[in-house]
């Protein structure tokens, strides 16, 4: 299975609920790895939290407006996948996320 960068997909993550989450794993690492990275999705607002990027409610295929919790990437085993994608975010969030995500690893 490939998925692509910037997908938003249902992941089972252990431990939790299973949560739409955005793929960071690029497309070529994709068709030859077992697990991807994602940054897992959340409907509960934080204001002024700096590595929580908004996705608004249709980005994506989501139907509520969203935030990405940039602090919590994981990587999961492909299997984890639930179904097919909802949708993709837009290059400019992708942007945005991928900025939060490198403040977060202080990178």
């Amino acid at each position: 299975m490939t998925v692509r960068r910037g997908e938003v997909v249902l992941v089972a993550i252990p431990n939790q609920k299973a949560r739409p989450s955005i793929v960071l794993t690029p497309e070529w690492l994709s068709r030859y790895s077992l697990d991807v990275s994602v940054v897992p999705l959340t409907t509960v607002a934080r204001t002024r939290f700096p590595t929580r990027v908004e996705l608004p409610a249709g980005e994506g295929g989501l139907n509520k407006t969203s935030w990405a919790k940039c602090d919590q990437v994981t990587t999961v085993p492909k299997t984890l996948l639930i179904g097919q994608p909802f949708g993709r975010v837009s290059p400019g969030l992708l942007e945005a996320i991928e900025a939060a995500v490198r403040l977060s690893l202080g990178l």
